[in-house]
């Protein structure tokens, strides 16, 4: 495919529709010129990373800044408010994540930290959230999805899909169901490389897809598709790529008639398959009505290359220029709906229940708490997926030396030797997805045959039991589970015992 000149040897009508349905990220903390450019020329949406959000009053400027060049611009990011917050990046997210509202399964308490997302997103002046995820967590292995799920349970995720969904759009912020079909069952990070979902259209039926059947029936806005080989409706395309699965199965059999938007064009599942513009004329083309793309490659050439490179293809017949047209009407209509729901501004939410969901969603098994002496606290850092920003803090140490004057912690990785125990001090070990890592599974066996008093705080996806003393089952890493965490070890509040039958399959 020859790209020629700015315009692709199109019309200016031509390139505000390819700008239309562009959702690129950029660098910094303030709108570059290059996309104040873009913005002018009718780009159609802006997708917002940790890496150019600092605080509220930052933001809301940024924001501003972005609609002044367009007033019409969807604003995205995908503040899941879990493990995964963009919002609070820097201090980790003040709400449990999905895993653990799961584990609660009240989704009366969801709908209810959906909304407070939703109104804190709203404040900050962002139209669309790449969020919920709605993926049933059926692998154990999963190394995507973990506690950004509502849980292994078809039913219990729809329910909870439903909740959030109507939570977050009755603040006027439109919500995105992902990662369709379903990344669930699924053991290879879509970040990386193409996953495979293994699952007959009679088992996707009853596992994967009753969430997104909820997520549509409660209005959603949007859908985001996932890079996932499902073969039994496509055996050649990516789901993102396929018109089986976006037009036949999500359009024409689910009823859907939002926004669908791609994963990241750039991630090398699909990139190094098709190229990054490939990708995206290859999604336009199978029914996708806007294109993410900015999480690895993001800058004005990016963004020129692919709006060119869909220029291009309506130009020598690849992407029906119909097709495009929908596309962009598509992205005009959430940004109408976003404008209708954003009459007046909301305030700042005051109180958040973040931390008493937190509460709510710890577990417990076995006994010894709470701590009767300041304990030495070893926790451990494991790999987590890209969707994760690697700065973002979480652990139990930094709220529990509040509480309890003279905690002392070490944080170790997997090649670090472990350090001396303290004589007669209390032993708290902090882990997330233990399972998933045999180094950290080898760490946890060696200290608990040492100390088998020790307690386990499990601040991931749990796997199976481990003997020993006290397990602590936060269901997620946020800041908010691990002060919940803190309190229960050192007795601000009792906790609800583990009875071995985990909600988060119901």
């Amino acid at each position: 495919m020859t790209v020629r000149g700015e315009l692709g040897g199109g019309s200016p009508e031509l390139a505000g529709l390819a700008n239309t349905v562009l959702q690129p990220g950029f660098v910094g903390v303030e709108v570059p010129d290059w996309l104040r450019r873009r913005l002018g020329e009718g780009l159609g949406g802006v997708a917002l990373y940790s890496r150019n959000l600092v605080d509220s009053v930052q933001i809301r400027a940024l924001t501003a800044a972005l609609r002044a060049e367009n007033p019409d611009v969807v604003i995205a990011t995908d503040e899941e408010a879990g493990d995964v917050t963009r919002l609070e990046a820097l201090t980790g997210s003040s709400r449990p994540g999905n895993l653990a509202l799961g584990a609660v399964d009240d989704p009366e308490l969801t709908e209810r930290v959906a909304r407070e997302v939703g109104r804190d997103m709203a404040f900050a002046g962002i139209t669309l959230n790449y969020a919920p995820v709605v993926d049933v967590n059926s692998d154990l292995d999963n190394p995507v999805v973990g506690t950004r799920a509502f849980g292994a349970g078809p039913r219990l995720v729809a329910r909870h899909a439903r909740a959030w969904v109507t939570g977050l759009q009755s603040a006027g912020v439109a919500a995105c169901a992902k990662h369709f079909p379903g990344h669930g069952a699924t053991a290879t990070d879509s970040h990386t490389d193409l996953p495979t979902v293994s699952y007959s259209a009679e088992e996707l039926a009853v596992t994967t897809l009753p969430p997104y059947r909820a997520a549509i029936e409660s209005g959603v806005q949007a859908v985001m598709t996932g890079h996932l080989l499902v073969p039994a409706y496509d055996p050649d395309s990516p789901a993102t790529m396929s018109s089986r699965i976006l037009v036949g199965l999500l359009r024409q059999e689910l009823g859907f008639d939002g926004l669908i938007v791609t994963d990241g064009v750039e991630m090398p599942s699909v990139a190094e398959r098709y190229g990054v513009t490939g990708a995206a004329v290859r999604a336009l083309a199978a029914g996708a009505d806007a294109i993410c793309v900015g999480g690895e490659r993001k800058g004005a050439g990016v963004v020129g290359f692919i709006r060119n490179a869909i220029m291009a293809a309506v130009i020598d017949g690849t992407l029906p220029e119909e097709r495009l047209a929908e596309a962009a009407s598509r992205v005009r209509r959430l940004a109408a709906w976003s404008a209708d729901h954003r009459r007046a501004p909301w305030a700042a939410p005051s109180e958040s229940v973040g931390l008493a969901a937190a509460r709510r969603a710890v577990r417990v098994r076995g006994d010894g708490l709470p701590l009767t002496a300041a304990p030495q606290v070893i926790e451990f850092v494991s790999e987590t997926n890209i969707a994760i920003d690697r700065a973002t803090p979480w652990g139990v140490a930094a709220p529990l030396a509040e509480l309890l004057p003279g905690t002392t912690a070490v944080r170790l990785c997997a090649e670090d030797p472990l350090p001396p125990q303290a004589d007669g001090r209390p032993l708290v070990i902090v882990v997330r997805d233990a399972h998933r890592h045999a180094w950290l599974s080898a760490r946890l066996d060696t200290l608990l045959s040492r100390r088998p008093d020790a307690i386990v705080v499990e601040m991931g996806l749990p796997g199976p039991e481990t003997p020993g003393g006290p397990h602590i089952t936060t269901y997620g890493a946020t800041t908010a589970s691990g002060r919940a965490a803190a309190e229960l070890l050192s007795g601000r509040f009792s906790p609800i015992r583990d009875n071995h039958e985990s909600n988060t399959h119901g």
